[in-house]
């Protein structure tokens, strides 16, 4: 007997709702575990293992609707997918508050959203696939008809996450839009089915209730996170964004002091970080040939770069930073041009957003003028900058441009994609955009709380190419930090390259803290320190350098 038109609608109506629950399904997984990345670190680790946990939850869900009495499905369904929508809304704001200020009880919080989020997942398939009975005579369409819509939803969910939310919210904001969404489609099924709901009312003022705390989450996401981050720094929060890349806060002291945290982990303090930038730039600076062009990767705050504008004989500064965001912020934000003293903002400054190469297929420049502090030009020369928003890797393998300097100012290798970073590949690459005797320098984490992960970037250099001598300070908001120079292994013997740091008897420009003799003895290391019985290379199918700095780390503590 053929099905009736107002059948016909009612199953679509099933089957859009398949949809959207397929694509918001999804999408809590990931937010989820972005949550949780941002929070923890190793994000592969934490997304492989909330994904797994998660859909461990979505089997118990659908084992479990077997229990449930036919009658009153749509009832159910309606509920169940409510409390999805409030629980997936609010997951990530909780899980922040709770690391903030209940880190001893975090795991339990965090793991209790993540298992029953991945129940009313679970829950879905299965009761839908009942309720659709009436609407298919036989098995197969029915199974068909909503894994279908359920597959493609998630298709549709990942690609919304991926490349729209995060274009217009935060993660915070990102979960209430994904739970307003869920809780309308429960809202729009519940009118359409009305006549099928026994509870109708009481789901109505559910709905209405968990739609008003949605909205409400939503407006007041920014104020919430300020709030639960606050439980997470000891100073005052003065900024908080996230970027399609990564999570900044810059916090305040009562003495002014600027702390930068990406991810949760520090990036700068003003009290300190001259000594990391001054021993980052000046060493490699002092013993090259020539400074006429230099390229710095990373170092999208301008810290790096406020040092190298020092030198007068600078012709050009490429910076190549992912993170537009990061480089705005530093162009734009007051804290952040106090710290770098103003040095990317200038009139004919133009950011690199879009594209790396212009019509005539060769490097786009800006001119900026060099600055000593904000109102204070040490020099009438111009020097050319460009700053680009580019992934390093794609930046090195399209641009044959040569340089005299190269300084990588990467984070740590605390994720696989920043381990890319550290590979031989990527230091080969780097080798061709290289003059003959050109110098690099690498910023390489901490010798002593993470020496095995210091030594395999020595290690890795050298496979590829160079001749590298390590140096190592102390960065009271780091500890004991470490550093590898190096140049192309005909140019200088490790001995040459050592004798040419220890030479410099002078610097030509004014720093607060470097002089040569720190930099004699940051050559100096303890016994042992240099000692390993492990002779791997990160490679880019082999991350080495991950495992080791995770394993150095989490051991330390």
């Amino acid at each position: 007997m053929p099905m009736s038109s107002i059948k016909i609608q009612e199953r679509y109506v099933i089957y859009g709702s398949m949809f959207v629950m397929g694509g918001c399904g999804l999408a809590y997984e990931y937010t989820l575990s972005k949550i949780a990345s941002d929070l923890l670190g190793n994000s592969a680790r934490q997304w492989a293992v909330i994904i797994g946990v998660m859909m461990f939850f979505m089997g118990i869900g659908s084992d479990i609707q077997k229990y449930l009495k036919s009658n009153n499905l749509f009832d159910k369904f309606i509920f169940f997918e409510i409390l999805l929508g409030v629980l997936g809304g609010i997951g990530p704001i909780c899980i922040l508050f709770a690391y903030g200020k209940f880190q001893s009880h975090f795991i339990l919080v965090q793991y209790s959203f993540i298992s029953l989020i991945g129940l009313l997942i679970g829950l879905e398939i299965p009761l839908l696939t009942r309720i659709n009975e009436s609407y298919t005579d036989e098995l197969k369409f029915n199974i068909g008809g909503i894994l279908k819509m359920d597959y493609i939803g998630a298709l549709c969910g990942a690609l919304f996450w991926v490349f729209v939310l995060p274009k217009f919210f935060t993660i915070i904001e990102m979960a209430a839009v994904l739970g307003l969404l869920t809780i309308l489609t429960a809202a729009f099924a519940l009118f359409y089915f009305r006549k099928l709901v026994a509870n109708y009312t009481a789901l109505l003022g559910i709905c209405l209730c968990s739609v008003l705390l949605m909205t409400l989450t939503f407006v007041h996401a920014q104020e919430l996170t300020s709030h639960a981050e606050q439980y997470l720094y000891r100073d005052r929060v003065v900024l908080s964004k996230t970027s399609e890349f990564q999570h900044i806060v810059l916090t305040q002291s009562a003495r002014g002091t600027i702390s930068c945290f990406i991810n949760g982990n520090l990036q700068f303090n003003s009290n300190d970080e001259y000594i990391y930038h001054e021993n980052l730039v000046h060493p490699a600076m002092s013993i090259s040939p020539r400074r006429n062009n230099i390229l710095v990767l990373g170092g999208g705050d301008g810290l790096a770069v406020r040092e190298i504008l020092k030198y007068d004989d600078i012709e050009t500064v490429t910076v190549v930073d992912i993170d537009a965001e990061m480089t705005r912020l530093a162009t734009e934000n007051p804290h952040f041009r106090k710290v770098n003293n103003d040095c990317f903002k200038s009139a004919k400054v133009k950011i690199i957003t879009e594209g790396l190469l212009n019509k005539t297929g060769e490097l786009e420049n800006i001119i900026m003028s060099k600055k000593q502090g904000p109102h204070q030009t040490i020099s009438a020369e111009i020097a050319t900058v460009s700053i680009i928003n580019i992934d390093a890797v794609k930046f090195v393998e399209q641009v044959s441009g040569i340089y005299d300097v190269i300084i990588i100012d990467f984070p740590d290798p605390n994720t696989l994609d920043l381990a890319k970073l550290y590979s031989d590949m990527f230091y080969h690459l780097l080798l061709d955009n290289l003059n003959a005797d050109g110098i690099i320098v690498q910023q390489s984490t901490s010798p002593i709380h993470a020496k095995e992960a210091f030594l395999c970037i020595g290690r890795t250099m050298t496979e590829s190419g160079l001749i590298v001598v390590p140096y190592h300070d102390n960065v009271p908001s780091f500890g004991e930090w470490g550093w590898w120079i190096g140049t192309r292994s005909f140019v200088n013997s490790e001995h040459e390259l050592k004798e040419k740091l220890k030479s410099v008897d002078k610097l030509n420009v004014s720093t607060r803290y470097l002089t040569p003799e720190i930099i004699k003895a940051s050559l100096v290391f303890g016994k042992g320190q240099l000692i390993t019985n492990y002779i791997d290379i990160t490679t880019i199918t082999n991350s080495k350098v991950h495992d080791y700095y995770i394993d150095s780390w989490q051991n330390l503590y």
